[in-house]
């Protein structure tokens, strides 16, 4: 059987079903707008940083020499090398208390901003609203807010991690809970189970090791950011990472980004085998 179509057939199609095939005029236009303005956007930031390739070749020639400065890395002494891994351990610890209480507080909220929980639309709203207002604001700004407020140190670092983090947790928490499947919560419900036993043996169990990767994620993610937030007065090696480039020591520089990469690197590894004991190795 020939499945060739005539020409007139061919025209008949494209007359049906044109905007399917070649588009409507309405999205061609905003398709137009938009590359239009990221192009737009484009040469004005070019322009207005005096982007030139000169400068690009030069700062390519300013960074050997630093790295040439960083050779070899050097604590300076045993003393200061045991301060600068005390700190990294005060850094890891920030990142790891301020993750985790993140993680409790966004638990609830997440169900409160899910669709398929929380039929309220101004409950849901809210929720999502609040979140959205608390995930705005950078770890950095909440640093300097905590630092005002509890003081120098690394309480007020955790806080800065756990107030940045229950934003995108209860962002990620929900959409996790938006995209389970209905079928276990409808069983649950044809057993004679109510709105918690739904969430409880429906949603949780499909949920959880979602989320338990998204925190071990965001636990290696957060101890890079502890130390910009260290930087502020918020506690752990950014504080002598910030004295050090200050102070020129740029041996003592390099030896704490060997020490900070160390620790990303073994708190990967770690996170690796954790979230495969969780979800499981997919097969290939």
């Amino acid at each position: 059987m020939s499945l060739a179509l005539s020409a007139g057939e061919r025209a008949d199609i494209l007359s049906r079903h044109k905007t399917a095939i070649e588009g409507s005029r309405k999205t061609r236009l905003i398709t137009i707008l938009v590359v239009a303005f990221m192009v737009g956007l484009f040469l004005y930031a070019v322009s207005t940083f005096e982007v030139t390739i000169w400068r690009v070749l030069s700062g390519f020639g300013n960074l050997g020499t630093f790295v040439v400065l960083m050779l070899p890395p050097d604590p300076g002494s045993l003393a200061r090398a045991m301060i600068f891994v005390k700190a990294l351990f005060e850094t890891i610890a920030i990142a790891f208390l301020g993750t985790i209480l993140a993680a409790i507080l966004a638990f609830p909220l997440g169900f409160l901003a899910a669709r398929n929980v929380v039929a309220n639309k101004i409950v849901h709203f809210l929720a999502r609203r609040s979140l959205d207002t608390v995930r705005g604001v950078d770890a950095l700004i909440w640093a300097l807010i905590w630092v005002n407020v509890v003081g120098l140190g690394p309480f007020a670092g955790m806080l800065a991690i756990m107030t940045a983090d229950l934003g995108a947790f209860g962002k990620l928490f929900s959409e996790a809970i938006e995209a389970s499947d209905n079928k276990a919560s409808e069983g649950v419900v044809s057993t004679g189970g109510g709105k918690l036993h739904q969430i409880r043996f429906g949603l949780i169990p499909q949920v959880l090791p979602v989320i338990a990767s998204q925190v071990l994620y965001f636990i290696e993610s957060n101890t890079r950011s502890s130390t910009i937030i260290g930087i502020v007065g918020a506690g752990g090696i950014g504080l002598y990472l910030a004295e050090t480039i200050r102070t020129l020591e740029w041996q003592q520089t390099s030896f704490l980004i060997l020490l900070i990469l160390a620790a990303v690197s073994a708190i990967d590894f770690l996170s690796g085998k954790l979230r495969f004991a969780i979800i499981g190795k997919r097969a290939v």
